[in-house]
């Protein structure tokens, strides 16, 4: 029994930004090695148009092998409902469907309005529903740049209230909240997270940051003492005393590898750099 859920998204979203193929070994032995050491969620692709993303070309490859280890949750992002169908042919367990709250964001991204892409989940989730229910896959409504825009600088909290609350009426089974950008801070992350899940109740809620101005953590806290407890961290959460289900020295030996495997991309992280506490006691081991 775990206090906290940890969901893996390096997979795609840390790869997605690699203009150079990762061999697909590489992405598949990663899954594996991340499941052994505990992480039971792993976001292993992006289903796009290989045109706009070639690192994903091997999406189905990588899928079939992770479903073949049992006991994990296997999820692809999707940006629509072409994305929602392969994903639903290539029987993943979780379908992550993001829509930008920034209008100016999601236009980029998918050429869509948010309007037209809520409509668009819509059809996803039915869909989905038309699946025989052992086959049918869990939904997520994933709210990229919840708490800020680089091009439109703030997002009105009560846009992102209204779209987290329509995705969840439309049959969301999740919804994710992502600081796609990285501007928020506790305050904002705390009073956010707090409405939202006022909003929604009983869905559940998961939290995404980027430590792009080095408040990630302070943020994963806020979301914390705002009730969520899904999140992609281990190390502070283990700390606290939160059981994650995750072994910390099996985590950074697959570090260690992907390290090697991606040569000179740069990696980030404090742990992996400065090592474990002296007499650390991790809340769980895997």
């Amino acid at each position: 029994m775990t206090d906290v859920s940890v969901h893996e998204v390096g997979t795609r979203d840390g790869l997605q930004s690699i203009s150079t193929f990762v061999p697909t070994e590489v992405k598949k032995s990663w899954c594996r090695a991340e499941f052994h050491a505990g992480v039971r969620e792993i976001e292993v692709c992006s289903l796009v148009p290989v045109k706009l993303i070639p690192q994903f070309a091997d999406a189905g490859e990588v899928v079939r092998h992770a479903l073949a280890l049992e006991g994990l949750t296997v999820v692809a992002l999707v940006p629509n409902l072409k994305g929602a169908e392969k994903a639903v042919e290539l029987g993943v367990h979780k379908i992550n469907y993001v829509i930008s709250v920034s209008e100016s964001h999601n236009r980029a991204n998918v050429r869509r309005s948010t309007e037209e892409s809520a409509a668009d989940f819509e059809r996803s989730v039915a869909l989905c529903r038309s699946r025989p229910k052992e086959a049918r896959p869990v939904v997520v409504g994933g709210l990229a740049t919840a708490l800020g825009c680089t091009m439109e600088g703030k997002v009105p909290e009560d846009r992102v209230r209204r779209l987290a609350v329509r995705l969840a009426e439309a049959g969301a089974d999740e919804i994710i909240l992502a600081d796609t950008v990285g501007y928020g801070d506790p305050a904002m992350v705390r009073r956010l997270f707090g409405a939202v899940t006022r909003d929604l109740g009983a869905v559940p809620i998961t939290a995404h940051f980027h430590d792009t101005r080095g408040l990630g953590l302070a943020n994963v806290l806020a979301a914390l003492d705002a009730g969520i407890r899904a999140f992609d961290v281990v190390f502070m959460q283990e700390s606290m005393g939160l059981k994650t289900g995750v072994n910390l020295e099996k985590l950074l030996a697959v570090r260690r590898t992907v390290c090697a495997a991606l040569g000179d991309q740069p990696f980030h992280g404090a742990i992996a750099k400065a090592g474990l506490p002296k007499g650390f006691t991790v809340a769980t081991s895997a």
